[in-house]
């Protein structure tokens, strides 16, 4: 996904309440969006590289929005809202090993009442649900980890792929790792374990679980590499 125009380099200072970040520019202090709404565990070093978009709606409170942090291992990307349209892409382009054969691709399904599905896939043959979850975490060189704070959201999605199954669909997990530096891909039990009971028992169920690296720079963020599971 082409990053246009392309991102503006800045130091990242702190983040606070959540979707707030202060950053230097040019070494004047703004505020910007931070559009992350987990713990971003590890990134988070004041002086850290970083770079923002620059938003032209007028109506935006914050004109600037955090997209990169750099954590002297690798580049970061951490805007979450990001992940699907560089997994879109990625599914248009046949990227993705595993789900190449789609080319009916459709974003937001809707599975029930209360739960939609970042895609939904389709041939003349199988139809598929596909989740896709944002990884920064890195606390180990080359290993990933997810998730990077408890998530009950994460844990619903994962039930509701098994309930899937069920229903005839088939059903995958995609750990879409914003990083460049990664090999192998892990659940961060010690952080949620919940999350992972669920997992097991999900993969135990069927649910496909697979995870792809990225190239993450200023200009583009793009799948990259296809990254070992070990759970």
């Amino acid at each position: 996904m082409k990053l246009i125009p392309r991102l503006i380099h800045v130091k990242f200072i702190k983040r606070y309440k959540r979707f707030f970040a202060d950053v230097a520019l040019n070494k004047k202090k703004i505020t910007v969006h931070c559009p992350n709404s987990g713990s971003m565990l590890g990134l988070l070093n004041k002086n850290n590289d970083a770079w923002i978009s620059k938003s032209d709606n007028p109506k935006r409170k914050l004109k600037y929005t955090l997209e990169i942090l750099n954590d002297k291992k690798s580049n970061v990307g951490i805007n979450t809202h990001r992940a699907n349209r560089i997994v879109e892409e990625a599914l248009q382009k046949k990227k993705i090993v595993e789900l190449k054969k789609f080319s009916d691709i459709k974003r937001e399904a809707k599975f029930s009442k209360e739960t939609r599905f970042d895609f939904l896939l389709k041939n003349k043959n199988k139809k598929v649900f596909l989740e896709v979850k944002n990884v920064t975490l890195s606390r180990e060189k080359g290993i990933s980890e997810f998730p990077d704070a408890i998530t009950t959201r994460g844990k619903k999605h994962l039930i509701h792929l098994q309930d899937a199954i069920k229903k005839g669909y088939e059903s995958y997990l995609l750990f879409l790792i914003q990083r460049e530096d990664i090999n192998i891909m892990k659940i961060a039990n010690d952080i949620d374990s919940n999350y992972y009971n669920e997992i097991i028992k999900a993969q135990k169920k069927g649910v496909r679980i697979i995870a792809y690296s990225c190239q993450v720079n200023e200009s583009e963020i793009t799948i990259k590499n296809k990254i070992k599971v070990e759970i």
